[in-house]
């Protein structure tokens, strides 16, 4: 069994909004230094669901795959620190640029090169855009059936069983083999890494890919294949106003503030 986990560097959804800045000549925001860069937590849970799997089913294979700059291999290394055996960093100008389309391109021919991969897990959203379209994205290329939002992911005899959260409760979905999923919050706290672990991450193996070895061309990918045009980046202006109810009485004041209320349309 041969798990990959597609996995993103993102910096610290903890750090308060004041320690990011919005450049507006590149359109996008950006930490200021300092800002520690770390695994996306939903893809975190991502690779505690195939760890899981791994308890559950011996022999089984996982394998990170991020795509970014150098940089983007300490998320790989903390993979590799919880348990993955191996890792894959798809690392070249090319890529850059690029939006959920085409780093779900980049992703799927990264899997195809990994040869006979059984299921890919992914985190149901990063938390930097929150758009959550790269995982079901990827499944679409490969030509794999998807499940998305899963709280529990169990192997079957060549089937995936997975238990998915929705707005009023959760379902049962069964899928075949090859297939996709993308696991949410809810499947629980991921394991943090060992001092074994982390020793052993050091010798485990960091594969970087470029273009050339997933035999793709540079304009099918980066920027080139994006397929989002971002028109402006801004950070919302918050207004509040104060409205002091008078009156002699309480009731004098109730008045008022239905009066208000109903001039805005609120009752």
């Amino acid at each position: 069994m041969h798990i990959a986990v597609c996995v993103k560097q993102v910096a610290n959804p903890e750090v308060a909004a004041s320690q990011f800045r919005i450049d507006d000549a590149a359109k996008v925001v950006e930490p200021i230094a300092g800002v520690p860069l770390v695994m996306s937590p939903f893809d975190e849970q991502a690779v505690e669901a195939a760890l899981r799997i791994r308890d559950a089913r011996a022999g089984t294979r996982i394998t990170v795959i991020t795509l970014g700059p150098e940089s983007a291999r300490n998320v790989l290394k903390h993979g590799l620190a919880l348990g993955a055996d191996d890792a894959v960093l798809l690392s070249d100008a090319a890529f850059q640029g690029g939006d959920g389309h085409a780093t779900a391109l980049a992703l799927s021919a990264a899997i195809r090169k990994l040869g006979s991969v059984d299921l890919v897990l992914a985190g149901r959203q990063a938390a930097d855009d929150d758009a959550g379209v790269v995982g079901i994205a990827v499944a679409e290329l490969l030509g794999m059936p998807a499940v998305s939002f899963a709280q529990e992911v169990q192997l079957g005899d060549g089937s995936v069983r997975v238990e998915r959260v929705l707005d009023d409760g959760t379902e049962v979905v069964e899928a075949p083999l090859p297939a996709l999923v993308t696991v949410s919050n809810e499947l629980g706290e991921p394991r943090k890494p060992n001092l074994r672990e982390t020793m052993r991450a050091a010798r485990k193996p960091v594969s970087m890919w470029s273009p050339a070895d997933l035999g793709v061309e540079a304009a099918s990918i980066g920027n080139a294949a994006a397929r989002t045009v971002t028109r402006r980046v801004y950070a919302p202006v918050k207004e509040s106003r104060c409205v002091q109810m008078t009156g002699a009485t309480p009731q004098e004041q109730a008045a008022q503030l239905a009066r208000e209320l109903r001039e805005a349309k609120l009752i």
